[in-house]
């Protein structure tokens, strides 16, 4: 507009080789300027390639070429939330150690709800009403029912202490060895089985295995209450270890040396269960005194892990009645 540099307050900048410019200072001009080419997807800050990156090289992943920060190891399993109303019931009912209930909001009471809301407060459990919302937060399903319970981190027994209960009872040892189970709900049905055929314990491996999380919590229905449950820092030595002390190690397979329905199993013995996949491993099956098979009928090739176990330690159980 005519007059525009004489307004009150305007200031003449100077200007390019075209003159002088007035009132923008040429930011416009400047807006129009070329910037090179677009940077990189990882270089830049708010996208997530870059925030990826970054997390790459803190944990020296291969982003980085192995350099930066060594990946922090988690040293503690956190608190878990068992959902719904029937495992939430059977673990109050055994007497998990639980920290708190959550109630959703609106949820519609029936017996089960009551009863664990009653048993939670008789044990000093806190109940806290929260929204619908924040239990479909807690749950990666939203498969929770209204209702869930908040247990701390397992406290794992040391190996020795499983053997040194079972002589404190002045019973023959009846243990169980999960050589690298990685799914909970195995780990959880084996921990059940054991419970319900009076074995005195489990042991898992620290690493490369499925720890008690609050799926195996569930799937035991509280019996990882009432079975104490170690972690080993090496199953083959523990394994060998209670070799020396007099108890049998009897691995699973298939393809077994002695058959279930040979076997004696009368004496102090562990069972060991291998991996989903791959079985025994190498070392695990070289310290087994035998390998034993189930006899099955029809084209069934093998069982899931914590079928196979619970079928041996119910016959084992049957023999120690003398059945």
């Amino acid at each position: 507009m005519a007059g525009n540099s004489a307004r009150r307050g305007a200031v003449r900048k100077s200007g390019t080789k075209k003159g002088q410019v007035v009132g923008s200072g040429g930011k416009r001009r400047k807006g129009l300027e070329g910037r090179g080419a677009t940077p990189p997807a990882s270089e830049r800050t708010k996208h997530p390639a870059a925030r990826r990156a970054r997390a790459a090289a803190n944990a020296g992943g291969p982003s980085s070429g192995g350099r930066g920060r060594p990946p922090v190891r988690k040293t503690e399993d956190g608190p878990e939330n068992v959902l719904g109303r029937n495992p939430v019931l059977e673990c109050l009912r055994a007497g998990v150690p639980a920290t708190a209930l959550y109630v959703a909001s609106g949820t519609e009471a029936d017996d089960r709800l009551k009863e664990s809301v009653q048993i939670a407060a008789d044990n000093g459990i806190s109940i806290l009403e929260v929204s619908r919302t924040d239990l479909d937060r807690m749950s990666a399903n939203g498969m929770h029912q209204g209702i869930a319970l908040q247990v701390p981190p397992y406290r794992y027994a040391h190996p020795d202490d499983l053997l040194a209960q079972a002589r404190s009872r002045q019973e023959p040892a009846l243990l169980v060895a999960l050589d690298n189970i990685s799914d909970p709900r195995n780990l959880g049905a084996v921990v059940r089985s054991v419970a319900a055929f009076g074995g005195h314990g489990v042991v898992i491996p620290q690493r490369r295995s499925a720890s008690v999380t609050a799926v195996a919590w569930r799937t035991s229905a509280g019996a990882a209450a009432r079975l104490p449950i170690a972690r080993a820092t090496n199953l083959t030595r523990t394994l060998k270890s209670w070799a020396d002390q007099g108890v049998q190690v009897v691995g699973l397979d298939a393809g077994g040396d002695t058959t279930l329905d040979a076997y004696d199993g009368s004496g102090p013995v562990v069972v060991v269960v291998g991996s989903e996949g791959k079985g025994l491993s190498r070392l695990v099956r070289e310290t087994c005194d035998h390998v034993l098979s189930i006899p099955m009928a029809g084209e069934v090739e093998s069982l899931n892990a914590s079928v196979a176990a619970g079928v041996v330690l119910a016959d084992i159980a049957r023999q120690r009645r003398g059945l």
